[in-house]
């Protein structure tokens, strides 16, 4: 084999192995952007079970214009997106969720009585932006509407 030949192997090797490496950061950052957007879904989509009971009288096992009492079903603490639970406080900036770990996947208690607001939290299952800890959201429900907030 020439010279040439074999230098053409050894930069088509490189090349190869430069677009592998491409090829596996863009699936790690695509599987990231996917996480969190279908935790935020769910976040939203709890945020309209949380409205639901808020705008229900109490006499039909509601709220009675008050987020006090409202507990998640089981089935909405947890699912192949993450974990989640209702909190009557701000969890603060990033990575704080990481006490919350303990209770993933549980039954959430209600929370404190006539309350104006409410905060849906969730971890996802892939890292977040930091590299280290999984991508977080937190999600503000009020009576007029919800806002979402990325934190990882």
């Amino acid at each position: 084999m020439g010279q040439q030949q074999l230098l053409l192997i050894v930069l088509g090797v490189i090349i190869v192995g430069i677009a592998i490496a491409v090829g596996i950061s863009m699936f790690k950052s695509n599987a990231q952007s996917s996480n969190r957007d279908q935790v935020i879904n769910d976040l939203n989509n709890l945020a309209a079970k949380a409205q639901q009971f808020y705008r229900k009288p109490v006499a039909m096992a509601g709220g009675g214009q008050s987020f006090g009492g409202f507990t998640m079903a089981a089935v909405d603490t947890g699912n192949a997106n993450g974990s989640y639970w209702v909190q009557a406080t701000d969890p603060g900036p990033a990575n704080t969720y990481v006490a919350h770990t303990g209770i993933m996947g549980g039954t959430v208690g209600a929370v404190g009585t006539a309350l104006d607001s409410i905060y849906i939290c969730g971890i996802g299952t892939e890292v977040g932006n930091d590299n280290i800890n999984h991508v977080e959201a937190v999600t503000v429900v009020t009576q007029n509407g919800a806002t979402t907030k990325v934190l990882n």
